[in-house]
């Protein structure tokens, strides 16, 4: 198994993003998998770079033993697109502006992280930061969610969005893994 590299993205990189990553880190050490996923997390905007995530979103992933303490807020780049296997936002605003700022040679890469639940697919991860702290486990719930089931699609594998379950006609999928998906003509 080659190793695959995991972006997390939302608006600030300060709740939603950092949370996807401190999760998919931890369920990836548990299934004995993080030496085979590189995960990290950026924001669309800057204006919370250098800042660690929120502490509401600190203490509900602590709550489930997840640790974000060390993680620190960055704007996403335009050589993420070329480092990074998959750029998964939390929600369509970020994944359109994932897909403005992608190169052509990309496109294959911005997707949705809930692409991959397998209770909740088609939805979206809402931003909780104007809310208030049980919004913060709700938005724990589904990252849990969409990360498990990305999880059990890198464990067999391939890796493929949910096309046919989210509301959107631009999603797009990891072009490495389809070709072993797709029928043999």
């Amino acid at each position: 198994m080659e190793t695959t590299r995991i972006l997390f993205v939302c608006m600030g990189n300060i709740c939603r993003s950092p949370t996807a990553e401190g999760v998919l880190r931890k369920m990836a050490t548990d299934a004995g998998l993080q030496q085979y996923i590189l995960i990290d997390s950026a924001g669309t905007h800057d204006y919370h770079v250098g800042e660690a995530p929120d502490p509401r979103a600190q203490a509900a992933a602590r709550k489930r033993g997840y640790d974000l303490s060390r993680l620190r807020a960055r704007k996403i780049e335009l050589e993420d697109f070329s480092r990074f296997d998959m750029i998964l936002g939390m929600d369509f605003n970020n994944l359109e502006i994932l897909q403005a700022l992608c190169p052509p040679e990309h496109k294959h890469k911005p997707g949705l992280l809930m692409g991959y639940s397998a209770s909740r697919a088609g939805s979206i991860v809402h931003d909780p930061y104007y809310r208030g702290s049980k919004d913060f486990d709700l938005v724990l719930d589904y990252i849990e969610d969409g990360c498990s089931g990305l999880l059990s699609s890198l464990a067999r594998g391939h890796v493929v969005s949910r096309r046919d379950r989210l509301p959107r006609k631009e999603v797009p999928i990891v072009s490495r893994w389809i070709r072993a998906l797709q029928p043999r003509v």
